[in-house]
């Protein structure tokens, strides 16, 4: 098939359409974020851990020992979790315990295994 027949060659715009979705859109700013926080979701290892946590909160040890990966490798995926607010953690004495940061993070996860399940 030639590359044409994917093209619109109509010269009429439907312009109350563009302009009814345009007024829907966000900002350029706001999708390169939300593709920012999509790449984190792109590394099995970092869905991985936010899907223990939402079973449970745990420590780094713990979910190294789960994942079956070291301690400096969860602690660095922990970090940019972190830091796109998607973890949250508390200090108790020396431990330092990890969750996710709040309802959101859960329903992401739990619609992605929804629609593979498809």
């Amino acid at each position: 098939m030639a590359h044409s027949e994917y093209t619109c060659n109509c010269d009429v715009i439907h312009e109350d359409v563009v302009n009814e979705v345009r007024n829907k859109l966000q900002t350029k700013e706001d999708y390169i974020q939300l593709a920012s926080l999509f790449k984190l979701f792109g590394d099995g290892t970092r869905v991985q851990i936010l899907h223990a946590l939402e079973q449970s909160e745990m420590c780094v040890c713990d979910l190294a020992v789960l994942l079956g990966v070291t301690k400096s490798a969860v602690s660095h995926q922990l970090k940019a979790l972190r830091l796109a607010n998607l973890v949250k953690f508390r200090k108790e004495a020396q431990i330092v315990y990890y969750s996710l940061a709040d309802d959101h993070v859960k329903e992401i996860i739990d619609k992605g295994f929804e629609h593979l399940k498809g």
